[in-house]
């Protein structure tokens, strides 16, 4: 007997616990990226994105109500090896010039893996009829596309930091 094949409802669930694990890594990992930055502007950004990302932490947790599920997450390796990425970026250049700089990279690596994830369950809520979700996802996706924008600003100066000379 054949089963029947799983549809997009159960994908789309499948990802919104895999975003919801995700942003509650990432609330973890902010504080300590906040800590390492040397540049007070960094350190601000990775501040002011942790409010932000309780506020998305939130906002999937009405998607989660309003297709009827409790809200829960799913390990998400993805995230996992990002955040696993940048903690050896602290480790290994703490006290380098260059410090700021891999924190940005480390940083845009989360950004770009959330933006891909809330654009493609934004379409899937389109796709499901799922209006209000809809609303609620290109509001983090929006938040999550700002930050990334500052992100490539403040590496600039990251970057021309990390060229100069260790004192």
């Amino acid at each position: 007997m054949a089963t029947e094949p799983k549809p997009l409802d159960d994908l789309f669930h499948d990802m919104l616990k895999d975003v919801y694990y995700a942003e509650k890594q990432i609330l973890k990992a902010l504080p300590k990226m906040a800590k390492a930055a040397k540049s007070p502007e960094l350190k601000k950004a990775f501040e002011t994105h942790r409010e932000e990302t309780e506020g998305h932490v939130e906002r999937l947790g009405e998607v989660f109500e309003l297709i009827g599920k409790a809200p829960r997450g799913k390990t998400c390796d993805a995230i996992l090896g990002i955040i696993e990425e940048g903690k050896a970026v602290i480790e290994d250049y703490s006290d380098s010039p260059a410090i700021d700089a891999g924190l940005v990279a480390s940083a845009q690596a989360v950004e770009h893996y959330e933006m891909a994830r809330y654009g493609t369950l934004k379409a899937w809520a389109q796709q499901l009829g799922h209006k209000d979700a809809v609303k609620l996802l290109d509001a983090t996706l929006a938040e999550e596309t700002k930050t990334d924008k500052k992100l490539t600003q403040l590496g600039g100066a990251a970057n021309t930091a990390a060229t100069k000379k260790a004192a």
